[in-house]
């Protein structure tokens, strides 16, 4: 039998129906590759299938790179050409910020996109089909909120991280909308570029990132084995990495990071906390950075999600996760160690199953 078979239909089901909004005739696009789970597309397609949409299923070459460096696997222009006239896009293969994916999001007004990459019928189970998804998205709504109108966040970590920075704000002190703090509910029903629930990210003033970033969970590129056996302290001044410390992981790491011979390698992303009740460690970056009380920290190419309009370019990107997080909001601290303090947002996390 397969695994999760009942659990896995009804996730699809769900992510078909209510979280695509998928109707009647609409093109819908499965991008997978020889990694993927064949359960979880076959499922995709079947579901979106007995809504009455169009499913079609892309299989392509599995790599380990990240943003243009599929480049060098892919069928560009073949599958280029397919999503740029697609209603809807599951993307179980990695394809986020490569060319067919940047084309397609700028040329394809229509298109709604869900990343999903590495997808297995286990993190599913937990992370779509248990979870009370109305629920996350006022408790991650709610919490966006509240760090869009801060100015200025301090973040720690058992592990070492203790990094202070502000965020971009306009005249009167109102949110700059060109650096916009996002909540991932899950949710594609509008154009665009969409994530699994359970993340809000967002790219700061970068030049006033400072302090301590302590990798201690995983790692999703610039590491052989993306699980880290020993922590990665990184030193930040001014947004940048000035210095890296730690043992075989941090070197090999620190090693891929100059390798590309770019500024912006050694430059801060962007910041997100993870939230998906369902979430576990284990070195699938899409889950790892949904882990209830993590903060993750991206570090190389910006997309234009995050920075508008074009983003800021670089050569690859990775990302790397800080578990059981404090956070402090202009001075009010609203977590500790990945427990909620702020007492609309501890309701809610109880709501969900979380302390």
């Amino acid at each position: 039998m397969l695994q999760n078979q009942f659990e896995v239909a009804k996730a699809c089901n769900t992510l078909t129906k209510e979280l695509f909004n998928l109707k009647e005739g609409e093109n819908f696009i499965i991008t997978a590759d020889t990694e993927s789970d064949s359960q979880v597309v076959n499922s995709t397609a079947a579901a979106a299938f007995s809504i009455g949409a169009k499913p079609m299923v892309i299989w392509v070459a599995a790599h380990k790179g990240k943003g243009k460096e599929a480049d060098a696997v892919l069928p560009i222009a073949t599958l280029t050409a397919a999503l740029k006239e697609a209603d809807a896009w599951a993307e179980y293969s990695q394809l986020l910020y490569s060319t067919p994916y940047n084309v397609a999001m700028k040329e394809n007004k229509k298109l709604r996109h869900m990343n999903l990459v590495g997808m297995d019928a286990d993190m599913m189970t937990r992370c779509i089909t248990r979870v009370d998804s109305s629920t996350l998205k006022d408790f991650l709504n709610k919490t966006a909120d509240m760090t869009r109108n801060a100015k200025h966040v301090r973040i720690t970590t058992p592990a070492g991280t203790d990094v202070e920075f502000d965020n971009k704000k306009i005249s009167g002190g109102k949110p700059d909308p060109n650096y916009p703090v996002i909540a991932h509910v899950g949710y594609a029903h509008v154009p665009g570029s969409h994530m699994l629930s359970g993340q809000i990210g967002w790219s700061p003033d970068l030049e006033t990132i400072n302090g301590t970033i302590v990798f201690d969970g995983s790692i999703s590129n610039g590491c052989s084995d993306t699980m880290l056996k020993e922590p990665i302290f990184l030193t930040i001044k001014a947004g940048e990495i000035v210095k890296v410390d730690g043992g075989n992981q941090a070197r090999e790491f620190e090693s891929w990071m100059k390798s590309f011979d770019h500024p912006q390698m050694l430059k801060m992303a962007h910041v997100c906390y993870g939230f998906n009740p369902g979430a576990k460690l284990t070195g699938r970056v899409v889950e790892d950075e949904r882990v209830w009380g993590c903060t993750e920290w991206g570090i190389g190419h910006i997309g234009s999600l995050l920075i508008k309009p074009d983003g800021v370019h670089g050569p690859s990107h990775t990302d790397g996760i800080c578990l059981d997080s404090s956070v402090w909001l202009d001075g009010v601290q609203i977590m500790d160690n990945g427990h909620l303090l702020d007492p609309e947002l501890k309701k809610l996390a109880e709501k969900l199953g979380k302390v």
